[in-house]
């Protein structure tokens, strides 16, 4: 996967024809669909793969995991409309010249038929597709926790990037959601869900050492969601993940902080650089985005722990942190 190239245009001729035709962009799962689609179904699946290609010799691999239950059931809606922003950022500002990026979407495995939602890493419309095929659920346990586990232990050990196993630069991975994660992941759910076998238990803080090492990891937290502001919530993924752990204070901003939060990663752009932009391709996002990543922005060089030491960015020939 990860071939062909994203356009605008296309995506604009199918939002045509869905709104002359009453469809929607998420067909699917407003069909009265009951079950995961099984272009996404996690079960079975040896790996997610980003690779490197002719179109994209130096894949940046993305990843977009959201929280489809109770009131996050937005989210999806919001990134599908706002596609041609994140894509245009990334793209025609510089920010990355090879993006692949995979959606998915979490639940809880405790309760509901879609607790991991697993799209493949695209570069072209494809991506469109794969969101437009998820389960909006919106179930969950009524708990406070859902099984975000889940889908660091998929990310931690089936998915595979050239940008991370060639040179050695993790890939990006952004969780939105409102909740807790389960304390652990439990065998009987990862065989369930996955299909793997789990000897015992694995406490999810030594799952996220796992994730973080290849997937530079950050937690959303939008306004809008159940649980804006829950100081349990944002100190329980604190503790997980320092200062990746983002309040968003407009939902609409979320492809924006995604973008941002990448070129920022990447020091393709400072946080100041990045403000301009969104108001040169006028967003309104601005200060929602100024606001949440000012923390992650004041630092944004990313370690790169397993990096070749001939390992060279790109034409600039400058090393990366």
């Amino acid at each position: 996967m990860g071939s062909g190239r994203w356009s605008t245009n296309v995506y604009d001729a199918a939002a045509r024809f869905r709104a002359a035709t009453g469809a929607s962009a998420f067909a699917y799962s407003d069909s009265g669909a009951a079950h995961t689609h099984p272009d996404l179904d996690p079960h079975g699946v040896p790996v997610r793969e980003s690779r490197d290609s002719a179109d994209h010799p130096r894949s940046v691999a993305i990843a977009v995991l959201f929280d489809v239950t109770g009131s996050m059931r937005a989210v999806p809606r919001v990134l599908q409309a706002k596609l041609p922003q994140l894509l245009g950022l990334l793209l025609r500002k510089g920010y990355v010249a090879d993006p692949q990026i995979m959606f998915g979407a979490i639940g809880d495995a405790t309760c509901d038929r879609a607790p991991l939602q697993v799209g493949q890493f695209e570069s072209d419309n494809r991506m469109d597709d794969d969101l437009g095929r998820i389960l909006l659920e919106g179930g969950g346990g009524g708990q406070k926790t859902e099984s975000y586990e889940l889908a660091l232990y998929f990310m931690a050990r089936h998915t595979e990037t050239d940008c991370y196993g060639k040179r050695g630069r993790r890939g990006y991975l952004f969780i939105i959601g409102d909740e807790l994660a389960y304390s652990r992941v439990k065998p009987a759910e990862v065989r369930q869900v996955i299909g793997d076998e789990l000897g015992q238990p694995l406490p999810v803080a030594g799952l996220v050492a796992e994730v973080t090492a290849k997937w530079d990891t950050y937690y959303i937290l939008p306004a809008g969601a159940s649980y804006v502001g829950d100081t349990q919530v944002l100190g329980f993924w604190r503790d997980l993940l320092g200062q990746n752990v983002i309040e968003l204070s407009d939902l609409d901003a979320v492809c924006e902080t995604i973008a941002l939060t990448v070129g920022l990663g990447e020091d393709a752009i400072s946080l100041d650089d990045g403000l301009a932009d969104l108001s040169d391709v006028g967003s309104a996002a601005g200060p929602a985005v100024s606001k949440a990543l000012a923390v992650i922005g004041a630092g944004s060089a990313r370690l790169e722990l397993a990096a070749p030491p001939d390992d060279l960015d790109g034409a600039s020939g400058n090393r990366r942190l």
